[in-house]
Parts: C-alpha cells; sequence; structure tokens
C-alpha cells in the first residue's frame, strides 16, 4: 500500500510540474476613462458591478493586458478619439490595481505614441530622425524606464510583448517617411537586419528588469483568404524563420484573431498548426480576439454570420467553438479579448469615451451588462491533460500506458497514464 500511495504521489507531482500554466483575460486598458466618465457596469443579470476587476475574478479570468503608447499626447484626434491615451503615468495606476486583484499582468508595448499594427509602425516623435544605433538605445533606455517605474509600484509585468502586430517590424520612422523600413517578405534583408537589432535591445532589456516575465512576439499573419501574402501561411512562417535567424529571445508567439478580419475558424486552426510544427519549442497565445454582440464591426471583409449571427449568443457560441478549437492544442496557453471593457452606458451622450461605439466588447453598451460571452471565455482553464494528448495529429499521437506498464486501448482512457515518458492525469 505505501509503495502504491508512493508511485501516485510521484506522479501527481509530474502532473503539475508538466502542465503549462494557461492564461484568460481581456484587454481593458480604457477602463479607467470609463469609470471617471461614470460608465455603468452591470453582470448578466443587471447586478450592479462596483469593481470590474473583482467581478473578472469572479468569472474565472485570471490575467489583464494593457497597452502602452510612448507620448500618445502627439497622436490624431482621431485616434485619440477611440482610445488612445494610455501613457506610462496613465497605465501605471491601472497595472497596480490588476496586481492588487490578483490577476497577471500583460504589458503590451506599442513603441509609438499611437496605434501599431501591419499597416503602421510609425517612431514615437521624440525618437524620429535618430541613427539606428541611438534609435536602439532609446528603445532600450524608455524600456527599462517603464519596467523599473512598474516594478517600483509594486507592478511588475508577468507577460510582456515587445512590440504590437510587428508581422512587418517595428518603428520604421516618421509617417511621412513611408514604408522604407518595413519588413515585408520581399523587403531587403537589412530591414530584418535592423528589425532584429531593435527586437534584441527590447528584450534584453525586459530579461534583466523582469527576469521571470514570459516575452511575447506578436503577429496577425494567421489568414490564408483574408491576407495576400499569406497564402499557406507563407507569411506567418517567414517571420518565425526570421525570428529564428536572427536569434530573437523569447517564449511566446502571439496572435490577433478576429473572424470578421482573419476568416473562419479554421484559418487560425491552420495557423496554430504550422507554429506547432516550425517553432515547437514556443507557446502561442490568442492575445487579441473579438466579435460583435450586435452589427459588424467597421471595415468588416469577412462575413461570419452564417456562422456566429451579430448577437449576444452568437458572441457566445463564438467564445465556445473558439476555446473548444484551442483547447485541442497543448501549445496554446494564452486567450484574451480585445476591449472587453468598452460600456457607455451611463456616459454622457455630449463627452463619451470614444467617438464611436466599439460593438465587440463583453458589456453591451446599451444596457451596461456583462454579455453571456465574458463567463464563458474563463472555460479556456478547464481542459484536461486528454484533451492536449488527444490533440496531437493522429500520426503523431503517442501511446498511452498505465503506471504499471500496459498500454491502455482507446482513445479516451481515464485516470493515471504515461503519454511519451510525461505522466498526466486523464479526468473522464
Amino acid at each position: 500500500m505505501t509503495k502504491r500511495i508512493f508511485l501516485l504521489a510521484l506522479l501527481l507531482g509530474a502532473t503539475v510540474a508538466t502542465m503549462a500554466q494557461r492564461y484568460v483575460g481581456g484587454d481593458i486598458s480604457l477602463l479607467p476613462s470609463y469609470e471617471a466618465k461614470g460608465a455603468e457596469y452591470y453582470d448578466e443579470a443587471g447586478a450592479p458591478i462596483d469593481d470590474p476587476l473583482a467581478f473578472f475574478v469572479s468569472k474565472g479570468m485570471n490575467a489583464m493586458r494593457l497597452r502602452l503608447f510612448v507620448q500618445p499626447a502627439h497622436a490624431s484626434a482621431e485616434d485619440k478619439g477611440q482610445g488612445v491615451c494610455q501613457d506610462l503615468d496613465y497605465i501605471v495606476p491601472l497595472a497596480k490595481r490588476v496586481k492588487q486583484a490578483g490577476l497577471r499582468l500583460l504589458l503590451d508595448f506599442h513603441y509609438s505614441d499611437s496605434w501599431a499594427d501591419p499597416a503602421k509602425q510609425w517612431t514615437p516623435r521624440a525618437w524620429q530622425g535618430l541613427d539606428d544605433e541611438t534609435l536602439a538605445d532609446s528603445l532600450a533606455q524608455y524600456t527599462r524606464r517603464v519596467l523599473r517605474r512598474l516594478k517600483a509600484e509594486g507592478a511588475t509585468p508577468d507577460l510582456i510583448q515587445t512590440g504590437n502586430e510587428i508581422s512587418y517590424g517595428m518603428l520604421w520612422g516618421a509617417a511621412s517617411e513611408g514604408y522604407a523600413n518595413a519588413c515585408y517578405p520581399d523587403a531587403t534583408k537589412a530591414n530584418w537586419q535592423r528589425f532584429a537589432r531593435l527586437l534584441r535591445r527590447a528584450t534584453e532589456v525586459c530579461r534583466e528588469e523582469c527576469s521571470e516575465a514570459r516575452i511575447i512576439l506578436h503577429t496577425e499573419r494567421v489568414s490564408v483568404s483574408q491576407q495576400q501574402d499569406n497564402a499557406h501561411y507563407a507569411a506567418l512562417s517567414y517571420f518565425v524563420a526570421r525570428a529564428k535567424e536572427y536569434q530573437i529571445d523569447y517564449d511566446i508567439l502571439g496572435l490577433s484573431y478576429y473572424p470578421y478580419f482573419h476568416g473562419a475558424l479554421s484559418e487560425l486552426e491552420g495557423a496554430i498548426r504550422l507554429l506547432e510544427t516550425e517553432a515547437s519549442d514556443k507557446e502561442v497565445m490568442v492575445v487579441e480576439t473579438g466579435y460583435p454582440y450586435a452589427w459588424a464591426v467597421p471595415g468588416t471583409t469577412y462575413d461570419a454570420t452564417s456562422t456566429w449571427s451579430y448577437s449576444a449568443e452568437g458572441q457566445r457560441q463564438f467564445v465556445d467553438d473558439l476555446v473548444t478549437m484551442l483547447r485541442r492544442h497543448e501549445a496554446v496557453t494564452g486567450l484574451f479579448w480585445w476591449f472587453m471593457e468598452a460600456n457607455e452606458r451611463g456616459v454622457s451622450s455630449s463627452s463619451p469615451v470614444t467617438d464611436r461605439w466599439y460593438n465587440a466588447p463583453l458589456f453591451d453598451n446599451r444596457t451596461g451588462r456583462a454579455t453571456p460571452a465574458l463567463s464563458r471565455m474563463a472555460t479556456f482553464l478547464s481542459s484536461s491533460a486528454l484533451d492536449r494528448v488527444a490533440s496531437r495529429p493522429r500520426a503523431a499521437r503517442p501511446a498511452l500506458w498505465s503506471p504499471d506498464g500496459k498500454q491502455l486501448a482507446g482513445n479516451h482512457p481515464h485516470g493515471l497514464v504515461v503519454a511519451t515518458g510525461r505522466k498526466v492525469v486523464v479526468r473522464p
């Protein structure tokens, strides 16, 4: 009996050690602005929410994402009207609240004064005109200053994005200078060399200042139907290969996935499968996603309403389908909903937080109530070891063995099992 108990304890200990930490939450970078203007938050049943962060924790979320701009005062009026305001002084109090609520913090460096994405990676005004070496120094000094401030305030990041949607590089220069420094697949090799030097300086500082934090490289090249340069995931594969070639130090590949821009869920799964092969030593996170509870999002390029209607129920079904797919992939360790706090309920129409409603948050702007999808997000954390073992391609699926050395038949054994040398507990 003693021997059996010892074996059980040993296997359970190994199980805990081998299961990667998973994160689920959202980007809540504009929450203080909504609160300051009197936004009324309610749960799904209509009860008032006094503390949104405590509410998120009660719904099983364990992490929040915050974006950071260098000097958003220099952003255009249009961008400010859509929520660009997060300088260091803005995010520090929110970051402290996140940590005090017991949540993990994902810090998203934009390294720009405004939105940074594949179409625009403009250098902050204060760094424009610098030679590449001085630019890299400025980037490193800024990164260090931010991280030291957060540490001093008791808000050390647990996850750090060194750039936002940097599929084609970052810090291209002033907008007036165009795309000469962009890292398109057909761009000169010198562009990636420049980009890699900047990335390495950023990640070096992150390792020095926040040694326990995980570093994320963020790309949105997940669609083969909606992104012309990504047929057969060519652009995604190129990005991963260059990061490896230039020895970029990172832990996680962060992805953006919006069905209305990126297509069917199968396209995201195809991207994940490619990363499982071409970046098998990295974790994968969906660091941005969203779907409307009503109406189409402006700029929609793909109509997914035959699968998920523009309704609260359609949004909930999207979350359920997304989580079901992600749970099939052991490499996927994070899921974050973008702008989930958007909610103009109770805010004066003469002084809104944003110039127009965002209709894909996890609160209904009309009522202030949490949508049903919010409560479904945390199901991402509940997958069993069997989900992850069974997710592997059929040809690569490992044999399963009992602790006493007997091979197990069938696709769904449960209890204590051994798979490819690892001990796992499989719940029925």
